[in-house]
């Protein structure tokens, strides 16, 4: 048994006339719920899922203030003004951390999805101008405003979908100019959003085309000029670099990373999706908060990784999208590894940002089971956007969003019922 978690609410009550106040009762298993859940699951361990059955859950204003069982919930609703939902058949979870996405973009590219169809791979696309190229072009017309409109309406439909906080990357700008832009829209949906928005510098994504023969003077224009600015004026919390044959060797990632840091940007990177070059290894170096894609892998970025405290970041979606390998989580699991899970939602390689399909592809792609991949989505995709004290569970004062599932069978049911929407209804802090 676990026993009634409360925390009393009073000095809040005069800070604001009106406040939220939700009971949540008869919630079948409510998960990810404890005062001493860790900080990372890995290895064995993911397999490890805290669930209270019976349960109850009480928000106020957003903040979790008791949960505990039913048998104990008598004294709750004293509350006046208080929601009640009966949650009889379903569960309650802690809502989704996507810790990778390109979530500001212009336009879809269901063209070279077409192209696909017809035989030419990613990086065929890509060295014939299409690809991130083609987002740029399209982005570099679109004003500030626009860019806005656009993307909330994408975060509002990943929030309906069980999404609580999200990474947004530039990257599809490529000049001084459309990079800022690009930060500055992400920057105004940190501060109109009620979710948590993380955003990562991504300048080095691809080398523009007047660029492509010169590395050096791209590098220089990173470094020289978007820098500076982007700690000027806040824009980003991280930094990425796209390490990967055709775009940014290892040497280059170093030197872009290391330049990130001195302005204040902790490096995510993006690495090993078609190619492994020892960039996972650099990454660990440089001390990268996570290392994404990892559709291939070594046995030398496996011992890089071990002992270290950067995250692996595995992108499902992409692998299906471009029919390239699944990361391979059971070997980095194996070798007491965490593993976090992420949308790499964007325009050309993965156009689907909900999570509950990506929870289905690594169970059925990648063998992950039902309680692993939720800790991939949660605990540990939240450390991956360090929010790993606020986000990814449910315990006393955590800022996460919860999800209310419809009545279902089983916690299971959620990945195995691939393509149906399970969630009744998301609560934001």
């Amino acid at each position: 048994m676990i026993d009634i978690k409360f925390v009393c609410a009073l000095g809040k009550v005069s800070l604001k006339e009106k406040m939220s106040k939700i009971l949540i009762k008869n919630i079948k298993g409510l998960v990810q719920v404890g005062e001493d859940l860790p900080k990372v699951r890995k290895g064995k361990d993911m397999q490890t899922l805290s669930i209270l059955e019976n349960a109850f859950l009480a928000l106020e204003d957003g903040d979790v203030i008791a949960y505990g069982l039913m048998e104990d919930w008598e004294g709750i609703t004293d509350w006046r003004d208080l929601e009640i939902v009966d949650a009889d058949g379903c569960f309650v979870l802690p809502a989704f951390c996507d810790s990778h996405t390109h979530a500001v973009f212009a336009k879809t590219r269901e063209e070279e999805f077409v192209d696909r169809i017809h035989g030419l791979t990613y990086e065929e696309i890509a060295l014939k101008g299409g690809g991130i190229l083609n987002s740029a072009r399209r982005l570099a017309g679109m004003s500030e405003d626009e860019l806005v409109e656009h993307a909330q309406k994408r975060i509002n439909k990943m929030i309906v979908l069980g999404t609580g906080a999200i990474e947004i990357k530039s990257g599809y700008g490529l000049s001084v100019e459309a990079e800022l832009k690009m930060l500055r829209v992400i920057k105004r949906l940190k501060q109109t959003n009620s979710i948590s928005i993380k955003a990562t510098f991504l300048g080095a994504h691809a080398f523009p085309t007047e660029y492509k023969q010169n590395h050096r003077g791209y590098i220089d224009l990173i470094i020289s000029e978007m820098l500076p600015q982007i700690e000027k004026e806040g824009l980003a919390d991280y930094i990425d670099v796209f390490c990967e044959r055709n775009y940014f060797s290892v040497e280059e990632m170093e030197e872009i990373l290391l330049a990130g840091k001195k302005h204040g940007l902790k490096p995510k990177v993006h690495v090993n999706q078609f190619s492994a070059m020892g960039g996972v290894g650099k990454a660990v170096e440089l001390g990268a908060l996570s290392v994404d894609h990892l559709e291939e892998l070594t046995d030398e970025d496996i011992e890089a990784l071990k002992n270290s405290n950067c995250m692996p970041v595995i992108l499902p979606g992409c692998s299906h999208f471009l029919g390239i390998p699944f990361g391979d989580a059971r070997r980095m699991m194996d070798a007491d590894l965490p593993v976090a899970l992420a949308s790499d939602f964007n325009p050309g390689s993965t156009p689907n940002y909900n999570l509950f399909t990506i929870w289905s592809l690594a169970c059925i792609k990648m063998k992950m089971t039902p309680e692993e991949a939720l800790n991939a989505l949660t605990i540990n995709a939240a450390y991956a956007m360090d929010l790993a004290e606020t986000h990814g569970k449910i315990c006393l004062g955590s800022r996460s969003p919860i999800i209310l599932t419809n009545e279902i069978p089983s916690l299971a049911y959620l990945p195995y019922s691939f393509g149906e929407n399970n969630v009744q209804r998301v609560f934001l802090s």
